[in-house]
């Protein structure tokens, strides 16, 4: 709302929204490189975030030119822990963790460290839920339950 009193915890959380938690989170750096994507002006609220996404390999964009971010876009679980895993360095976990995530899934080394890591248990019946649309609470709680000391 208009005074910043409600943080609406099952509102969908979009790509960009998910971006720019994550730089927020590792500093909010100032963005530097080249905007590859058409669908990311200088003057988005993001900009900055999926710059430093970029710039960190954290994504390469939606499409297979690495033109579109899609920043309005809902951002799913398998995304959003990919995104975190890649802002980690991609660190290197073993073990399958869920009925619902093939060992050959882009996302599938994120989730074994998310699970590792504590950050996800998953959404029950041993299932990750992968295309299942983060809401705000569990994107804060992705990121708080990794980076929290």
């Amino acid at each position: 709302n208009a005074e910043g009193t409600t943080f609406s915890p099952d509102a969908t959380v979009t790509r960009a929204q998910m971006v720019t938690f994550l730089c927020r989170a590792h500093g909010a750096p100032k963005a530097t490189g080249t905007n590859p994507f058409t669908d990311v002006s200088t003057s988005d609220y993001y900009y900055d975030a999926v710059l430093w996404a970029v710039a960190n390999g954290v994504t390469n964009g939606t499409n297979a030119e690495g033109t579109t971010f899609d920043p309005e876009v809902p951002v799913i679980r398998a995304q959003a822990v990919t995104f975190q895993w890649r802002a980690a360095g991609s660190p290197v976990v073993s073990d399958n963790s869920f009925d619902d995530v093939a060992a050959d899934a882009y996302y599938a080394d994120a989730v074994t460290w998310a699970v590792a890591g504590d950050i996800t248990n998953g959404t029950g019946g041993n299932n990750f839920s992968p295309d299942v649309v983060v809401s705000r609470a569990q994107a804060v709680t992705f990121l708080y339950r990794e980076l929290a000391e």
